[in-house]
């Protein structure tokens, strides 16, 4: 009991190391080194990844039952997940000028609604609503360069997506995604192949691979349908 309880608190303090990275994402930002922020933003990313799979392995509820990780989890996801990317927005000329304050509102917003509602989460395993994916968002309209004003629109309709009841795939909680065993194995290889592909187009920017730009897209692709068929159609 006493390996668990230090392996909690372990695993707590992993949790609150994302925003750690977010603050150094925040730093690269503002020293226009955007490459390297989007470095930190992908480490927030996995820590989040992987964070919750730790906690439910030690039962951490039971052996730190002083701390609420799903608060902590939250709190850190709400700055890495919306204000970084809202930063990244704000200070590049990804948006034009007239519409920047517009859009990181509205972001703001919506994410503020996202995480707050009682079944943001469902309980069946499912996000509620557009799941504040920004960091992801911003990362392929910078690795895209596409224009302003198509990224004004992305973004708002992405922010409207977020008060629309989807239920989107989570994850790293597939339980019931499927009842085929080997078909959630499949999506989570699947997850992992979008991950290292989407990192592989990091790494080589500003160069690029049609190989990975077609695994990182079709993976968005699959996500977005597999979400909206379960929402029609659930476990």
């Amino acid at each position: 009991m006493f390996i668990r309880r230090i392996l909690g608190w372990l695993i707590h303090l992993f949790t609150a190391s994302g925003a750690c990275a977010g603050l150094f994402a925040l730093w690269a930002i503002e020293q226009q080194h955007l490459q390297v922020a989007l470095w930190w933003m992908s480490v927030t990313i996995v820590i989040d990844a992987v964070d919750g799979m730790f906690a439910r392995f030690v039962n951490i509820k039971q052996v730190v039952p002083r701390i609420d990780g799903a608060l902590l989890d939250n709190i850190v996801d709400f700055f890495t997940y919306c204000m970084v990317p809202c930063f990244f927005l704000l200070v590049t000329p990804l948006l034009p000028n007239y519409w920047r304050v517009i859009c990181i509102v509205a972001i703001t917003f919506a994410s503020a609604y996202q995480f707050t509602q009682v079944d943001a989460k469902t309980h069946d395993h499912f996000f509620k609503g557009f799941p504040s994916y920004w960091n992801i968002v911003v990362f392929y309209l910078f690795f895209w360069q596409t224009l302003p004003k198509t990224n004004v629109i992305i973004l708002l309709v992405l922010a409207v997506l977020s008060f629309i009841p989807i239920k989107y795939v989570y994850p790293s909680r597939l339980d019931h995604l499927t009842n085929n065993k080997p078909l959630r194995i499949a999506m989570i290889c699947l997850t992992i192949i979008w991950g290292l592909a989407t990192y592989g187009l990091l790494w080589l920017y500003p160069h690029t691979s049609h190989v990975l730009v077609a695994i990182s897209v079709g993976y968005c692709l699959l996500y977005f349908a597999i979400s909206l068929y379960r929402t029609c159609v659930p476990v």
